[in-house]
């Protein structure tokens, strides 16, 4: 089964129940400056799951771009990636346990075929002040009871083991769900609720626990050892926490479900190794023509292997997305990922360009659900090649630091490791020659240090995915359509956004231009900007079909992004015949132009081939 396979029949499924098929939003949240991407299926519906109504109604279902940066230095085993897709879908309201887990069970049992005794569960063993789920331990029993299985319950398994059993109890850390954490730490007003997570067990004989690092530990479904997939968690969302610090039943509960389409392929596949599907093979395959290495001779091979194509195939789907590298916030992540793949390329002897033809190969298997890829598959070729050159170029510049360093040592060789990107393998090397040795404990404990800070960063950053919706992003956000609309009026209607960016400091914005915008032009923008916010313009929104919207006059840079009935926000006189700026959009919005208060154009530049950037401020 492929990727675009089981897509297609998970959609298809859930539409079968009733359920609406929703777009995939882009990697980069719009206008949420909380969190740098896109990193579960859940975080673009946090606002429709906390009460919002959701103008596709109340059940849904879709397939997400994902993008987790905290995993980059965990790639390199049989079931970690960076970029993925989430399968979800949820119910605003509507349905809940019963249904979900049934329809889940009968949609890996029956539609994908899934052995049953092949599959384990995990449900909230409850706490001081939420009891055990019993609900869904005794739904699970039956569902395991109509394929002729009896589904004893094991607790505390991380001392136990599996002891035969199939349903599996685990503390609010593993299988509580809420935006601040566990229970003890939500403040008043937040839901949450308890889990349930389904694994499939890749095999006994395969012996994978026992040479694992674990090997001296009980093995269950949340070892680490590989041993175990975990391919889908069900999150209920049935307590609220009151102002007496109880938590107290909902009377609308939620559910979120959320699959990894690579690991549920894995399954399907019948492999314990991720990276055999169709989203990741050929890319293997291709990397295996570029040298004599073959995949599956080594684990350090394999690693390198791994590394690689996750690391391609994350970067091509960013920079379709507007993320190119460099070193501040999402294109610092970009280019981390540009860069080891060039460095354990290596490692397995490749010296040529790395993205000619693997840009090709990423883009041509999704070109089905994700055609943008391939329509941008040369400009994004242009962008990592010159990140792949400019790299290369500091590969010798790290060499050349090397030499000025007397003594080389495990702190000295993360530093260059982190600032050159130079592999610590070459660092010890050269030290070797020199009759040094670099302490590698040393530097993995530099490393580790550093993992914690960005993923106590990563973490911070991303409290729900709720878009900062305060008075000031809102005035940057409609000053967006406005910049957009005085572009294209200035330029000429060949601008179209191509990502945007909104602190509460300022607006960021690309677009597609072929040259720098000269002095003249970036004031007459700036004038036609603050112009309209003088008019104090109204700002209107009807909702109507995409198609309606279109022929309307309504713009949108995104397309594939929205569903058949999309929102529509108007700036002008009239929202028919006479406005200046009518976009497909989400909001929020002001309601006049003129609570913006005047802007200012404070720095234009070049993005990449074709790609300009500006920044506006509001002023003080």
């Amino acid at each position: 089964m492929t990727g675009n396979d089981l897509r297609t029949k998970y959609l298809k499924f859930f539409e079968s129940k009733q359920h609406t098929i929703i777009p995939s939003s882009p990697l980069v949240p719009e206008n949420d400056p909380s969190t740098l991407f896109t990193s579960s299926g859940m975080q673009p519906l946090v606002p429709y799951l906390l009460g919002q109504p959701h103008p596709q109604g109340t059940r849904l279902v879709d397939s997400q771009k994902c993008f987790r940066s905290q995993d980059i230095e965990e790639v390199g085993d049989n079931r970690h990636d960076t970029f993925f897709e989430m399968l979800g879908n949820w119910s605003l309201g509507d349905y809940f346990k019963k249904e979900q887990l049934t329809w889940v069970f009968e949609f890996l049992t029956k539609e994908l075929q899934l052995n049953p005794g092949r599959l384990f569960v995990t449900v909230f063993a409850g706490n001081e002040s939420v009891p055990r789920d019993e609900e869904s331990i005794e739904i699970w029993k039956g569902l395991f009871a109509s394929v002729g299985m009896d589904a004893s319950v094991v607790d505390n398994c991380e001392k136990n083991g599996m002891s035969n059993g199939r349903i599996f109890t685990y503390s609010e850390k593993k299988n509580w769900w809420s935006r601040s954490g566990v229970p003890a730490v939500m403040p008043a007003g937040e839901p949450g609720g308890p889990d349930s997570e389904m694994f499939f067990d890749c095999g006994e004989e395969l012996h994978l626990h026992e040479n694992s690092p674990f090997k001296n530990l009980p093995c269950h479904v949340n070892c680490d050892c590989g041993r175990f997939f975990e391919i889908g968690n069900s999150v209920f969302m049935q307590y609220k926490k009151g102002e007496d610090g109880v938590l107290h039943e909902l009377e609308h509960k939620n559910v979120d479900f959320g699959g990894g389409i690579e690991r549920l392929l894995a399954a399907v596949n019948d492999t314990h190794d991720m990276f055999k599907i169709d989203v990741f093979w050929p890319i293997i395959q291709k990397l295996e023509s570029f040298c004599d290495k073959k995949y599956g001779e080594s684990e350090q091979v394999n690693k390198s292997f791994q590394i690689v194509a996750d690391h391609i195939r994350a970067a091509v789907m960013l920079a379709a997305d507007g993320v190119v590298p460099s070193n501040k916030a999402q294109g610092y992540f970009s280019r981390r990922l540009v860069r080891r793949a060039i460095r354990y390329a290596q490692m397995i002897g490749i010296e040529g360009n790395l993205f000619d033809e693997l840009v090709d190969v990423v883009a041509n298997m999704y070109e089905e659900p994700y055609p943008s890829v391939k329509r941008q598959a040369e400009s994004v070729k242009e962008i990592l090649k010159t990140e792949e050159q400019k790299f290369k170029k500091t590969l010798n510049k790290g060499l050349k630091e090397i030499e000025k360093i007397e003594s080389l040592n495990g702190e000295i060789a993360f530093k260059l490791f982190e600032t050159y990107g130079f592999p610590l393998e070459l660092t010890q090397e050269i030290a070797i020659e020199r009759g040094q040795v670099v302490d590698k404990t040393q530097f993995e404990a530099e490393f580790v240090k550093h993992r914690e800070l960005s993923r106590t960063a990563s973490v911070g950053m991303f409290k729900g995915g709720l878009a900062d919706h305060s008075e000031v992003t809102t005035k940057y956000h409609t000053a967006t359509h406005l910049l957009q609309a005085a572009l294209r009026k200035v330029l000429g209607t060949h601008v179209g956004q191509k990502g945007s960016n909104i602190t509460v400091e300022r607006m960021r914005f690309d677009f597609s231009h072929p040259q720098a915008l000269t002095k003249d032009e970036i004031q007459q923008v700036e004038n036609q900007i603050n112009d309209w916010i003088a008019q104090n313009l109204p700002v209107t929104v009807a909702t109507m079909s995409k198609e309606d919207a279109l022929k309307s006059g309504a713009i949108a840079f995104f397309i594939e992004k929205y569903p058949e009935t999309v929102t529509v926000y108007t700036i002008g006189k009239d929202p028919v015949t006479d406005w200046i700026s009518k976009e497909l959009c989400g909001g929020p919005h002001v309601t006049h132009t003129g609570e913006i208060g005047k802007v200012e154009i404070t720095k234009e530049q070049a993005v990449s081939a074709g790609v300009r950037r500006i920044y506006v401020e509001l002023e003080k």
